[in-house]
């Protein structure tokens, strides 16, 4: 049996009752797949025997004493400490922070296996982070290499440890999902093996040895499914001819500058796919002001220049707003018919549009995810454009190709993607990049200040503002809260706009506010009638302001790379040096500072998205707000980056074998592969 079918209950294991499932459960573990598949987040080496004494050398591992219970704090902070002894006479206490049930089974005189790292605090040793099991009698045995799980509140390691063990001895026979060419050729252990040293190791290569096959094994079914959906796209052939490019031709005429090489390349294989046998499939990615909207543009022509329809989707009215303003200003004059179309559109405008359209009056029409709409139809829309496409769910993306007849899409990301996350959740499309960015662009300078050396920053600031540049200010909250004690948008605009700017003119902007207001006040700024805004991370895509040359980002340890570099994009679009200033306060912590460090080190938006890989994580790196992000349990792209690339060429050729995914041993399990997809239909149902 596959061990994705093992869908049976864990109440057959003896002592799981209700309570302990219900523990189980808030873990993600159901049934027998789920307990088997569970991954230790960390092994403890139990092998020596350690004394309190010897608290410096390592962990703790030896048997105690309960001496004493003591408490120490008020209400719910009021908490456990228990005093242990052990058999050489040293103490210690044992601080049970969250976890005062301990005081019913960490009995007085009971005697305990303990194992924990300690230091000296508060003038006595001590461990919040320790592990005690009761033994009422019996020598001192080594143990080994125990793993730790995930827990949560009233599961103890001890516990899932037993019903692991059970689950091994009971379903732990599995049959392997792997065709056997395939575990021979990349030299894998077998499935059951696999699930046993991952829970019972003896050695450390014995994990490498489970997780390498587990691994795999995720990473392999996972580009089978890319794979899939790749050959899906070209079963039917299309007949086209060389994309017509004198629109665009006639757009680069008319510009006051040169295309970057990048952009000449990427214009390039755009072309070449929209002359292919199938719909283009393409994701361009460039780092912020790059200039990935300009090729966007000119590849949109090349649709329009052969009689038919493109569209333009992003994610905010903003953004979208934006790209309209700028075909406007660069297309109209070659003769296209251009439309803008979002939720906030009137009826009495949206009626003849959508009438427009459906007659193919319209050549180019921009737009919110209203462009995707029930009522919205074309007569003849050949290219998609889908900006900042991981904002979009999997089901608005594909609802937007079906508004044509197999128009080609081009997705746009501005942040961009380390080549092991690209092949593992892009890996279907083709790729262009765009690194170099328009001639005479300066990087943009950073630096760090501490909270409450903040007059600094706005001293220097103010120096900028009177030489005729503008400023963003960023914070994280639109108004006060009673729960965080973090500065909020409003009421650091009123202080600005009163004591610390009072001779210029500022905007304030931010998500609750008006789509009419946002744009008056981004009109405003870009014009100059402001000098400064106050917003929260609403201008983090696509405001462009090049007489814009200082961010300003208070409270930076709560945004995320990712978003610390959108925000950081929106100063240094022109020729003028720009600055960015990152305020952190004193409860920065360890990922905090290595988000800010980051950003003060490099400019470079590739180093900067493998850093937020590293530190995200796979699971987490296409956002949680993305229908079908993706899961992975035991792959990490990052470090498992050979093994991606063999399981990538290893599916790929199978698919090639055997498009039907039938291997030597039969059909692949379905439930494996919904369960390594990306974009499975389970998630994809969120869109």
């Amino acid at each position: 049996m596959f061990v994705r079918e093992l869908e049976l209950a864990l109440s057959e294991l003896k002592g799981a009752g209700p309570a302990l499932l219900g523990r189980l459960a808030r873990l993600g573990v159901y049934n027998a797949a789920d307990l088997l598949l569970l991954p230790p987040r960390d092994y403890e080496d139990r092998a020596q025997k350690r004394p309190l004494a010897a608290f410096a050398q390592g962990p703790v591992n030896c048997f105690v004493r309960v001496v004493a219970h003591d408490w120490f704090g008020f209400g719910r902070m009021r908490t456990l400490k228990v005093w242990v002894e052990d058999e050489a006479g040293s103490r210690a206490a044992l601080v049970c922070f969250n976890r005062p049930f301990l005081e019913q089974s960490l009995t007085l005189e009971s005697r305990l296996r303990l194992f924990g790292r300690f230091e000296y605090r508060f003038g006595e040793l001590q461990s919040s982070a320790f592990d005690a099991e009761r033994v009422d009698e019996g020598d001192f045995t080594p143990e080994g290499l125990l793993p730790v799980y995930p827990l949560t509140a009233g599961l103890s390691q001890t516990s899932i440890r037993r019903l692991i063990s059970l689950a091994l001895a009971r379903w732990g026979s599995v049959d392997d999902e792997l065709p056997p060419a395939l575990r021979e050729r990349r030299s894998l252990i077998r499935k059951a093996e696999a699930l046993r040293l991952l829970h019972k190791p003896t050695a450390l290569s014995d994990i490498a040895a489970a997780r390498k096959a587990l691994s795999y094994e995720e990473l392999f079914y996972l580009q089978i499914m890319v794979g899939r959906r790749s050959l899906a796209r070209r079963q039917d052939r299309l007949t086209r001819t060389k994309a017509d490019e004198s629109l665009a031709l006639a757009l680069k005429e008319r510009l006051p500058f040169s295309l970057t090489a990048d952009q000449e390349a990427a214009l390039a294989d755009i072309a070449a796919d929209m002359a292919g046998p199938w719909p283009m499939a393409r994701l361009l990615q460039g780092d912020v002001g790059s200039g990935k909207t300009l090729v966007a543009f000119m590849a949109a022509l090349y649709a329009v220049a052969a009689g038919g329809q493109a569209a333009i989707i992003a994610p905010t009215e903003l953004l979208a707003r934006q790209h309209a303003d700028n075909a406007a200003r660069l297309l109209e004059p070659l003769g296209v018919r251009l439309a803008f179309l979002s939720g906030n559109v009137a009826d009495s405008a949206r009626k003849p549009l959508l009438k427009a359209l459906a007659a193919g009056d319209i050549d180019l029409v921009i737009g919110t995810h209203a462009l995707f709409s029930d009522d919205v139809t074309y007569k003849a829309l050949r290219f998609v454009v889908v900006d900042e496409q991981h904002r979009f769910g999997v089901l608005q993306r594909l609802a937007m190709g079906a508004k044509g007849s197999r128009p080609d899409m081009l997705m746009m990301s501005a942040t961009p993607i380390p080549r092991t996350l690209a092949l593992t959740v892009y890996g279907d499309l083709s790729v262009s990049t765009i690194k170099t960015m328009p001639a005479g662009r300066k990087p943009v300078v950073t630096h760090l200040a501490k909270e409450g050396n903040e007059a600094k920053v706005y001293e220097f600031v103010r120096r900028e503002l009177a030489a005729g540049r503008r400023a963003y200010f960023v914070y994280p909250l639109v108004e006060r809260s009673d729960k965080l004690e973090l500065k909020d948008a409003e009421a650091m605009y009123e202080r600005l706009r009163q004591d610390v700017y009072s001779e210029f003119k500022g905007g304030l902007i931010h998500a609750r506010l008006a789509e009419a207001d946002k744009r008056a006040t981004m009109r405003a700024f870009a014009d100059g009638s402001l000098s400064y805004v106050v917003a929260t991370s609403v201008v983090e895509v696509g405001v462009d302001v090049p007489q814009a040359t200082c961010m300003v980002i208070e409270h930076a340890e709560r945004f995320g790379l990712a978003a610390l570099h959108q925000l950081r994009g929106r100063v240094g679009r022109s020729g003028l040096q720009s600055y960015c200033f990152l305020v952190w306060s004193e409860k920065l912590g360890d990922e905090g500072k290595r988000r800010v460090m980051a950003m003060k080190e490099s400019n470079d938006g590739f180093v900067i998205a493998e850093e937020d890989l590293r530190m995200r994580g796979p699971g987490e790196i296409t956002g949680t707000d993305q229908a079908g992000a993706l899961r992975l349990t035991f792959a990490d792209p990052l470090r498992d980056a050979e093994l991606l690339e063999e399981a990538r060429a290893d599916a790929l050729a199978l698919l090639e074998e055997d498009p039907g995914l039938v291997g030597s041993e039969g059909s692949i399990v379905r439930a494996v592969l919904e369960r390594a997809s990306p974009f499975n239909e389970r998630t994809a149902a969120t869109g």
